[in-house]
């Protein structure tokens, strides 16, 4: 008896053929901002550039790191995908559309495209009941909605968690696509219950919370990361089309020294022919319009 998920089937990407790109285009990158909020009275839990005082009530030192994201790093993210035509597949968790409206204005004024996350960090999909896990989706596609306009096709779970029952609970309400599964260069069709629920790529690795807060990577060699990353698929998409993905947070990645090192890599992939700059709903339609010709 299989042991793996029972959601996908086991294809090794040799064996597949491939889907061409829309304009002839042989690999798409698609590129995660995160736009996450910790209260300031909690101990909950959220990224922390120095774990020696998340236990206080007000964590002064980490709550100011967070907060920097928002108040300047952003804003230097944003400026660098401007430059070189980046469109955001943003994790939003809804205390951000309150907290800090003017980053949900400018993401609506560049066409961003908004993804469940939650509200503020603080649940765990595996730990909620299904009733209540129907409830927190609901309300997290109700509230971004209001606050942006647009309701959510894709999610992500905070700590890319899942009970038993959360796909399905997921495509029942609405949600097309899936970012909490990191085990894929192209879009993965889940069984569900109801409704139509993809993987679409993620990344844990070219992503700046595990391998620069997580194993210290340097700014230069995260940056290098990303261009390495873009080699070796941009050489393998000329015989099969893929999807690279980038998760970027802005307390982390948007500080100069390493934004400095970020920005090159995004102008490095901008540059090259046959590259999509794609957020994650293009990528959605693109599979099942697909999928639907074949």
């Amino acid at each position: 008896m299989l042991t793996q998920s029972p959601r996908y089937d086991f294809t090794p990407i040799t064996q597949r053929k491939p889907i061409p790109f829309p304009d002839g285009k042989r690999l798409a990158v698609l590129l995660y901002v995160n736009l996450e909020h910790v209260p300031f009275l909690t101990t909950a839990p959220g990224h922390a550039i120095y774990p020696g005082t998340t236990h206080l009530v007000p964590d002064i030192l980490n709550h100011g790191w967070r907060d920097y994201g928002h108040r300047v790093g952003i804003w230097r993210l944003m400026a660098a995908m401007d430059r070189h035509g980046f469109r955001a597949t943003a994790h939003l968790s809804t205390d951000v559309c309150r907290e800090y409206p003017q980053v949900i204005a400018a993401g609506n004024e560049r066409n961003w495209e908004w993804l469940g996350l939650g509200d503020h960090n603080q649940g765990l999909m595996i730990d909620m009941t299904p009733d209540r896990q129907r409830g927190f989706v609901r309300s997290t596609l109700d509230t971004i909605e209001q606050e942006t306009g647009q309701r959510p096709k894709g999610w992500i779970s905070w700590c890319m968690t899942e009970s038993i029952e959360t796909p399905d609970i997921l495509a029942e309400e609405g949600i097309e696509y899936l970012s909490n599964y990191a085990h894929d260069e192209l879009p993965v069709p889940l069984r569900v219950t109801g409704g139509s629920l993809l993987t679409l790529p993620y990344t844990v690795e070219v992503n700046d919370v595990p391998t620069i807060l997580g194993k210290g990577e340097s700014a230069a060699g995260f940056g290098q990361i990303i261009r390495d990353q873009f080699d070796v698929l941009y050489h393998e998409a000329q015989t099969l089309p893929k999807v690279m993905s980038i998760s970027l947070h802005p307390p982390v990645s948007g500080h100069p020294f390493r934004m400095k090192h970020i920005e090159q890599a995004l102008e490095y992939i901008a540059r090259h022919d046959g590259v999509w700059l794609a957020t994650g709903g293009e990528i959605n339609r693109w599979y099942r319009d697909a999928m639907e010709r074949a």
